[in-house]
């Protein structure tokens, strides 16, 4: 893998040379497969460095860790917390090298879960209240699937697109998946978005931290268009102990990678990358490997240690 010099250092390797993928997910989240399917799946690719980041859970740390030394793959214990931040009600904070058993991370991250539980049966509800079937054995179901599995929007997404009653306004609407239907009715400012009530940004770095990780703000130009803001939040959570920043990521535009490593180097943070795969077939993110270094070069620091 490129060597984990200063962030934004001129760099130019080809894609063949970028083996390490920091952010997918499983079943025990939003992901459609087994921890030790995805980590097939990434060795398989290429990936000889892999974070399995699951939402607000760890339960799939252990089968990808197993599954990683079977496959003979380096496998970081890794979460993804959704945070709020002022405005912005769902940033996402990456913990990597967490120690995963640490029963104080353990008891938190069963909170977040219950959190989103309460989330998802408000949201529920508004979509009900705007005249959709929601199929509650569904999203049962879909909690059930990963253990303590956190329901998130795409799982209402799909229990509300797969519904039979609701085929023809999927239709009539152009939601021909349920991504689109999330677009349509669960993000901010969305007729049944409703927002979440915790972690805060600061308190998810603060957790990371106690458990022995390395918090890292996942994919900023997904939540936030504006450079310039995204500046400022970068240097307020590096205040608050953030130590990197996903700077390599599918929908980020060379323009945004670059600008994210120069902060990044002007904040001493570290740089990180993934392809945040989902599901085989999923509309954005099916696959490894799947992001541009735009000619810079990543800082991987102790993430790739070990």
């Amino acid at each position: 893998m490129p060597s984990p010099d200063p962030a934004g250092a001129p760099a130019s390797p080809a894609a063949s040379e970028v083996d390490f993928d920091l952010q997918a997910h499983s079943l025990h989240s939003d992901g459609a497969l087994p921890a030790a399917e995805v980590v097939e799946r990434a060795a398989a690719a290429g990936v000889r460095l892999l974070a399995l980041t699951d939402h607000d859970t760890v339960e799939g740390v252990e089968e990808a860790l197993a599954a990683g030394a079977r496959r003979g793959i380096a496998v970081v214990p890794a979460t993804e917390l959704s945070a709020v931040d002022e405005q912005n009600e769902d940033l996402h904070v990456l913990g990597y090298r967490i120690e995963h058993r640490d029963p104080g991370l353990l008891e938190a991250l069963a909170d977040f879960r219950s959190d989103r539980r309460v989330r998802a049966q408000a949201m529920a509800d508004a979509l009900e209240g705007l005249g959709w079937s929601v199929d509650r054995q569904a999203l049962a179901r879909a909690a059930r699937a990963g253990g303590d599995r956190p329901v998130g929007r795409p799982h209402l997404a799909a229990a509300v697109a797969e519904h039979p009653a609701n085929r023809e306004r999927m239709r009539a609407e152009g939601l021909d998946e349920p991504s689109r239907l999330l677009e349509a009715y669960l993000i901010p400012g969305a007729p049944a978005y409703r927002p979440r009530t915790r972690p805060t940004v600061a308190e998810a770095i603060e957790l990371i931290a106690a458990a022995g990780g390395i918090a890292v703000w996942a994919h900023p130009f997904w939540d936030i268009d504006d450079t310039g803001e995204v500046r400022a939040r970068l240097e307020r959570f590096c205040d608050w102990g953030l130590r990197g920043v996903e700077a390599f990521y599918p929908t980020h535009s060379a323009e945004q990678t670059r600008a994210l490593c120069e902060e990044a180097r002007r904040l001493d943070l570290l740089t990180t990358g993934s392809s945040d795969f989902h599901a085989p077939g999923h509309r954005l993110f099916d696959g490894f490997l799947a992001f541009s270094l735009y000619g810079c070069q990543p800082r991987l620091g102790p993430i790739a240690a070990g």
